[in-house]
């Protein structure tokens, strides 16, 4: 008689790491993935190899999760090198450009145009696609490709200290923010030229660097997707009986399901907010609101 394999359970739910500069954040995730024993592991937010801080990890079931957390705004502080500005506007590229050094006055008088809704330049040296093909990679191969401006937002962007040539800024940012253009385009707009030497993320939503562990790695603890989680997201969240609950996971219409049951919130959400059903404190789904009606988003098994 054949022996029936037993179904391996994949350990599912949230790690916060810090990762440090030198590696890439690929090669973070490995790390993890030798740690948790499973390939099913994403993070949701790419740092450049020069970068370090905050990286978000979902793990197992936790990654249907990955298109809500990458979309959070995050924190950084940033260190600008005035004078040289590089190709990668980072320290691995190579000087394209040089200029005065501009005055603290001057910096401090332009940061006000970068607040708000702005146009931002991403990188040549980037992960966006240019009819199929990295940015990146078509710079490389001597290309120029056409970055088209994207609209994000700069919530509140600081000057942090000033020791020329180098100054730092403190910038918390909608998600799809390059902080390498910001410094690129503040030194232009001071009338000089500039690359990020360093950068260090201290948040992504609520989720802050000082909670993350960091390398090496030997039996990390993921935090369970709660209603903490889910609060920090900003998500509101519905309760169901565990009877409601299997309806769902089978997929039954959610309006006889979820009703005129009351929306539960920490603080409140936007308008057009997702909101995450939850039985006996385990999560069953993300549902969306389209034309009024609740819909799923993703479901938990």
């Amino acid at each position: 008689m054949k022996k029936t394999a037993e179904k391996r359970i994949i350990p599912s739910g949230l790690l916060l790491f810090n990762k440090k500069a030198g590696i890439t954040s690929f090669q973070a995730l490995g790390e993890i993935k030798r740690a948790l024993g499973t390939g099913k592991v994403g993070h949701t937010g790419t740092l450049d190899k020069f970068a370090e801080g905050l990286l978000v990890v979902l793990s197992g079931q936790a990654l249907k999760l990955s298109q809500w957390f990458s979309n959070c705004n995050k924190q950084y502080l940033g260190t600008i090198r005035f004078g040289i500005e590089t190709d990668t506007l980072d320290p691995e590229g190579t000087a394209i450009f040089d200029a005065p050094l501009p005055s603290r006055e001057a910096v401090q008088q332009v940061l006000g145009q970068f607040s708000g809704d702005i146009l931002q330049e991403p990188p040549a040296y980037s992960a966006i696609h240019i009819n199929g093909k990295r940015a990146s990679d078509l710079a490389r191969s001597g290309e120029a490709p056409v970055m088209k401006k994207r609209p994000v937002h700069i919530y509140r962007l600081q000057l942090a200290s000033w020791d020329p040539p180098f100054a730092r800024i403190y910038v918390h940012c909608s998600s799809g923010t390059y902080i390498r253009s910001l410094a690129r385009d503040i030194a232009i707009a001071a009338g000089s030229r500039a690359h990020l030497t360093g950068l260090l993320r201290t948040m992504v939503a609520g989720f802050k660097l000082e909670d993350a562990c960091t390398a090496p790695l030997s039996a990390p603890v993921l935090r369970p997707v709660d209603k903490a989680i889910i609060s920090t997201l900003g998500f509101p969240w519905f309760e169901v009986s565990e009877i409601e609950a299997e309806k769902m996971i089978n997929g039954k219409d959610l309006v006889g399901i979820l009703g005129d049951k009351p929306l539960f919130r920490k603080n409140e959400p936007a308008s057009n907010s997702p909101a995450a059903v939850f039985s006996e404190e385990g999560l069953v789904a993300i549902v969306e609101k389209n034309e009024g009606k609740w819909k799923y988003g993703c479901v938990f098994g």
